[in-house]
């Protein structure tokens, strides 16, 4: 469980995307590895959330903590969770995002992080398919490797998952103070008791290689 495995894939002068959800998320599953690469360039766009009168201005505060450009669009999250058109999820995406080529993109996992997030299903689904169209060119695509057993314990680290960053003491109370300082969860909240001190990832194998998107 070396930090050395994401360190051979981000390089100082990197162009990083970060495609979530809603705004919490880009702390929660990837925070920690953004705090420790603050030489990046990141991009953190949120598919849910623009007009949310609290947490919009918190995501705006966070990126800015983080170092990072932030976007946010305004897809449906409300509690019925309908199924959204990947079309526009995809189309919602490329709008945001600024640059015609990354060197890496993270994003959801297939099955999300927890059981179960429609949401964060469908932005995992699109994004993939945006990068194996080459709509979203990109040199690599992680998807965060999280699992919850069914719902018998806190959202953790896959065993398995391809890269393991347990985060140092430091790096965590800053990623935590974010949860709960900025973004305002209590120290009982599922988001406080989650936010995970191992960050994983499963590196995904993308059907057009980076050399032919050049």
């Amino acid at each position: 469980m070396a930090e050395a495995g994401a360190l051979n894939y981000i390089e100082s002068n990197s162009r990083c995307a970060v495609i979530v959800a809603h705004p919490d998320d880009e702390t929660l599953w990837v925070g920690g590895l953004i705090l420790m690469h603050p030489q990046v360039s990141w991009t953190i766009v949120t598919i849910c959330r623009k007009s949310d009168p609290d947490r919009a201005p918190k995501f705006f505060e966070v990126v800015r903590k983080l170092n990072a450009d932030g976007f946010m669009a305004d897809l449906d999250d409300g509690p019925e969770q309908n199924p959204l058109d990947n079309a526009e999820i995809q189309d919602t995406i490329m709008q945001m995002l600024s640059l015609e080529r990354y060197d890496l993109v993270i994003t959801h996992g297939r099955d999300g992080e927890y059981t179960r997030h429609l949401r964060h299903e469908e932005t995992s689904t699109a994004v993939l398919e945006l990068c194996n169209s080459s709509r979203l060119r990109t040199g690599r695509l992680w998807m965060f490797a999280y699992e919850d057993g069914d719902r018998e314990y806190l959202p953790r680290a896959i065993e398995k998952a391809d890269i393991k960053i347990e985060l140092n003491d430091e790096i965590w109370r800053e990623k935590y103070k974010i949860i709960t300082n900025i973004y305002g969860f209590d120290e009982y909240s599922f988001e406080a008791k989650t936010t995970p001190r191992i960050e994983a990832f499963r590196l995904v194998k993308l059907d057009v290689k980076y050399s032919e998107r050049s």
